[in-house]
Order: C-alpha cells, then structure tokens, then sequence
C-alpha cells in the first residue's frame, strides 16, 4: 500500500466559471507544486478537457483522473470519477444528450475552452455547461456505474449546490460510500450528525482559479504493485465505492 495525495475536483477553462488560466498543463504544474500526486479533472458537465489533462499528467508525472462535475435535474452536484479515459468520453456523450440546453454567453457566464495538449484552443461549447441535467439524483449513481465509475455528493458542506443544502438531509447511507467535503476540518462535525459510519469523506478544492489548488493535505492509501497508473486509477474507483 502506497500513499497518495489527492485533489479529486478541479475546473479547467472548459467550465464556464473556470478561469481561462486554468489549462490542463497550468493545473498539472500546480499539483507538482503543491506536491499532489492524483489530480480528478471534474469540469461541470463534460469531459472533453479531459484527453488534454491526461496528456499534460504524463509530462509531470501526475497521476491524471478523467472526471466531471455532474448537475442533477435537482440542481446538486455530484462528483464522477472514471478509471481510463474513454470510459469518461462516452460518459460525456451520454450527458451530452441530457443537458438541458442554454445558449451560453460568454461576456456573462464565461468562455468554455476546450484546449489541446499543448493547452492551444480547439475549440468551444456553446452551450452552458453549468446548466442542470435530467438525470436525477436517483438516476446518476447507476448511470455513471454502467460506465464503469463511481459518483458520490460534491461539497456536502456548501449551501449553493449541495445535496444536504437542496434535500434537507443526506440520503441514506447504501447510495453512497463516499462523500466530499470542501472544509476539512469540519469532517467530526459531519460524521457526528450525518452518522457517517462506512463513509469515506474526501476533501476537494473545487479549484476555478490556480490558486484555489490546496498543498499537500489529504492522502488516501491504495495498493500499486505492480505499479502502473492505470492499476492506481482502478484501485482509487474500487476504494471511493468500497467506502471506510
């Protein structure tokens, strides 16, 4: 069993509230820095960064997770995580068919840039991305599983699209394994009055600016031998839907 220092839940420019700066090869050379060795790309409701993010890893030696922020018809968001690459991009064609579409503006909500390894522009969704789905919350648990990943409540501490914030109260426990919190330190005082027994809490920056990306704090352990990133990608899935 190795040690791993996590940020499983960033924005590129791709997300609409994204700052531009936030390239693949910009947020890679923040996780060295900040001594991150898995970083989740988790744009809101696409992939498509993804294939660029993945690149920039590989020259930085990061371990790269294709993932994305997920918004349920009930507006919360939830955390997707893949264990390769194309399991993410046929995910993001199947969310693709369910945004509920809105022309973006980017003088309002911002540009969403999709860029390539060598973090040039490619290209743009039109549509906004931070818009709701019609995947329920019911619905994404299952969904993101047939393609082959795991969904958990984004941010559970929040307010603005937090799943205790919009239903009251966290659904029982056998939806979910794993939960994230934005605030740490407030981990006791979750598991206290949720009960979160067999939960595995993680914590996420829900970085939109470089800056927002956290130093080394949260780690989780898994087993690497014989060591390949592709073996560590699978044994973090398996890990966040196995729980404490």
């Amino acid at each position: 069993m190795s040690r791993y220092y996590y940020d499983l839940h960033i924005h590129s420019c791709l997300s609409p509230c994204g700052d531009n700066d936030n390239t693949p090869n910009n947020i890679v050379g923040m996780g060295v820095l900040a001594g991150l060795q898995i970083m989740a790309l988790t744009d809101h409701n696409t992939c498509r960064n993804c294939p660029a993010f993945f690149a920039a890893a590989k020259k930085h030696g990061i371990i790269p997770v294709a993932g994305m922020e997920l918004t349920t018809a009930e507006d919360i968001h939830m955390v997707c995580l893949f264990p390769d690459l194309e399991s993410a991009m046929a995910f993001d064609e199947e969310v693709g068919r369910h945004l509920i579409r809105v022309p973006n503006r980017p003088d309002i909500f911002g540009e969403q840039l999709i860029l390539d390894e060598n973090d040039e522009v490619i290209g743009t969704l039109p549509d906004l991305l931070s818009n709701a789905t019609d995947i329920s919350v019911d619905e994404a648990d299952s969904l993101v599983e047939f393609y082959g990943g795991v969904c958990y409540p984004a941010h559970i501490d929040r307010e603005a699209n937090g799943i205790i914030a919009v239903l009251g109260d966290l659904p029982p426990h056998e939806h979910y394994s794993c939960v994230e919190l934005h605030d740490g330190s407030r981990e006791q005082e979750f598991r206290d009055k949720y009960a979160l027994d067999g939960v595995l809490v993680t914590v996420g920056s829900d970085a939109h600016c470089l800056w927002d990306i956290r130093d080394k704090e949260r780690f989780i352990e898994l087993d690497d031998e014989p060591y390949s990133s592709a073996l560590v990608r699978q044994n973090l899935i398996e890990r966040l839907r196995r729980g404490l």
